[in-house]
């Protein structure tokens, strides 16, 4: 019998908060609050997405923004949270970095300082029910001005001593160009908040590159295209610069045709350090244990580097060093146990 992948130690460092929801949740909220959900988040859940067209990703937003729409209690919040960290801990993910942009929720919840305090506290609560650390990196959104990012930056680094570790950047690399973003991330990089934008998804390696050159990204969400530069997988393996590989989440955007094509074997033999992530599971339908079932069953990661997979996400990581040392330690023990 193969060693469970349920219990190997490790950090999930790709996810983002609606993205995060139980299609259970989903549903069951949607009818609590009146709310229409069409086919594709209910009867036809998993969606059929593909986003690498202007058209997809359109379609792709808005059940996003549908999805976000449940959401319209503080008891919603909690208990979104709550049952993620449940899941996380089922699978082995014993620390999450959870990526939130509270401007989605302030016109609901009484301001930006107060969602983003809301989602700080339930965080917190869902931490400590799950028995997981956790903590939040804000993420700016890259079809929004940058000064809104500028905006969101500073109110990471207000709540540095309340769990926020991160500055990110997401949604469509191909309508807001990293460098465009560079001053929000000057301000979030001289706190000593990390630099985690997205790129390297929905456009090329070149977009990797500019997150790292312009933004100094401590990891890139993504990054997958990076693997059409050997030149730039040698500039990320020489940095220590993580990639957020998400299989899943590139089938079903298109980026990748099939679950075989996405370059994470690539990535690895080049020395590039990658932290497996499922980004937003209430869409893609899986999850992060499936993601390390993927690697050991597509692409053929044997249990030593499912263990190293594992180290170099809780290495990428923003956990404190106490933390960091119990889980390579799990890892350890972990591969050690009879097959």
């Amino acid at each position: 019998m193969p060693r469970p992948l349920s219990e190997l130690p490790k950090a999930h460092l790709h996810l983002h908060l609606t993205g995060s929801m139980r299609h259970s949740t989903l549903v069951e909220l949607a009818r609590e609050h009146g709310l229409h959900l069409p086919d594709a988040l209910e009867e036809d859940w998993p969606p059929r997405l593909r986003a690498t067209d202007e058209r997809g990703w359109f379609r792709f937003q808005r059940l996003y923004d549908i999805a976000r729409s449940v959401l319209q209690r503080e008891s919603d919040v909690y208990r979104l949270l709550r049952e993620a960290a449940e899941d996380e801990a089922a699978e082995g993910s014993a620390w999450l970095e959870i990526q939130i942009d509270p401007s989605g929720y302030a016109s609901r919840f009484g301001g930006l300082t107060s969602a983003m305090e809301l989602m700080l506290d339930a965080t917190r609560r869902a931490a400590d029910h799950a028995g997981i650390g956790i903590a939040v990196v804000v993420a700016a959104n890259r079809t929004r001005h940058p000064l809104d990012a500028k905006t969101l930056a500073r109110l990471a680094t207000h709540y540095m001593d309340q769990g926020v570790i991160g500055f990110g950047l997401s949604n469509d690399e191909r309508r807001g160009r990293a460098r465009d973003f560079d001053g929000a991330f000057r301000l979030a990089k001289r706190a000593g908040l990390l630099a985690v934008p997205h790129g390297g998804e929905l456009l090329g390696a070149a977009s990797v590159a500019e997150c790292v050159d312009v933004l100094d990204a401590d990891r890139v969400g993504h990054g997958v295209r990076a693997a059409e530069s050997p030149q730039l997988m040698e500039r990320l393996a020489a940095r220590g610069i993580t990639c957020e590989v998400c299989p899943t989440s590139n089938v079903g955007l298109g980026v990748a045709e099939r679950a075989e094509d996405v370059p994470l074997r690539r990535l690895f033999e080049a020395g590039v350090p990658i932290a497996l992530g499922a980004d937003d599971p209430l869409l893609f339908g899986a999850r992060l244990l499936p993601q390390y079932e993927l690697a050991r069953q597509v692409y053929g990661f044997s249990d030593p580097e499912l263990a190293e997979l594992a180290r170099q996400s809780i290495r990428a990581s923003a956990a404190p060093e106490a933390v960091r040392k119990k889980l390579l330690q799990g890892i350890d023990d972990w591969l050690a146990s009879a097959d």
